[in-house]
C-alpha cells in the first residue's frame, strides 16, 4: 500500500514537472526576413540583445540549394533573406518586426534601393500562425503613415537555404567595400526619408 502511494506521488510529481516544462517559454526561436541585400540586414539584427545568430540566405523560390549566381540572376524565385535565431525571453518577435520595417523600403515592389528584381523584394517569411498574425498586425498599423500602399509580402516560409560562406557577416569582413556599396546604393538616405529618426530601428 505504501509502495503504491509512493508511485502515485512520483507520477503526480512527474506530471507537474512536465506541465511546467510545457509552459516554459522556448530558449530560442527563428524569424526570417527579406529586406533587399542581405549584407545590409545582418547588422541591425545582430546588434539586438537577445539575438543569438543571423544567417544570410535565400527563401521563397522553387530551386533547392540555389547558388548566389542563380538567385541574383532572378531565375529561381528566391529572395535574399536573413534568418534570425533569438531568445524570446530577451527579445520578442514584435521587436524584430520593428527593426525589420525600419531597415526596408516597404513601398517599392520587387526592389530595395538601387537593387532591382524580385530577388530583392521585401518580405516577412513567417514560421507559424503567431508570427503571421504579428506580421500582419504590424503591417496594418504602419499603413496609415505612408501615402502609398505597403507592398511587403507576408508569406509562409517553406525552406531556407544558407548563402555561401563569403556572404556571411560581409559587413564585418569587408567593411570598406560594404560601406561603399551601402552609400552608393542610397540605402541610408532612403531610410531616413521614409522613417526619419526611427531609421535603422534604433527607436
Amino acid at each position: 500500500m505504501r509502495l503504491t502511494g509512493w508511485r502515485v506521488a512520483i507520477g503526480v510529481g512527474l506530471a507537474l514537472a512536465g506541465a511546467a516544462a510545457a509552459q516554459a517559454p522556448p530558449s530560442r526561436a527563428t524569424a526570417t526576413f527579406a529586406g533587399g541585400c542581405f549584407w545590409c540586414m545582418e547588422g541591425p539584427f545582430e546588434k539586438l540583445p537577445g539575438v543569438l545568430s543571423v544567417t544570410s540566405g535565400y527563401a521563397g523560390g522553387s530551386v533547392k540549394q540555389p547558388t548566389y549566381e542563380q538567385v541574383s540572376a532572378g531565375r529561381t524565385g528566391h529572395a535574399e533573406v536573413v534568418q534570425v535565431i533569438y531568445d524570446p525571453a530577451r527579445v520578442d518577435y514584435e521587436r524584430l518586426l520593428h527593426v525589420f520595417w525600419r531597415n526596408v523600403d516597404p513601398l517599392t515592389p520587387n526592389a530595395q534601393f538601387c537593387d532591382r528584381g524580385s530577388q530583392y523584394r521585401s518580405a516577412i517569411f513567417f514560421h507559424d500562425d503567431t508570427q503571421r498574425q504579428a506580421a500582419e498586425k504590424s503591417k496594418g498599423e504602419l499603413a496609415p503613415r505612408f501615402p502609398k500602399p505597403i507592398v511587403t509580402e507576408v508569406v509562409k516560409l517553406e525552406a531556407f537555404w544558407p548563402a555561401e560562406e563569403y556572404h556571411q557577416d560581409f559587413y564585418r569582413k569587408n567593411p570598406v567595400r560594404y560601406q561603399s556599396y551601402r552609400m552608393g546604393c542610397g540605402r541610408d538616405a532612403r531610410l531616413k526619408e521614409l522613417w526619419g529618426a526611427e531609421a535603422g530601428g534604433a527607436k
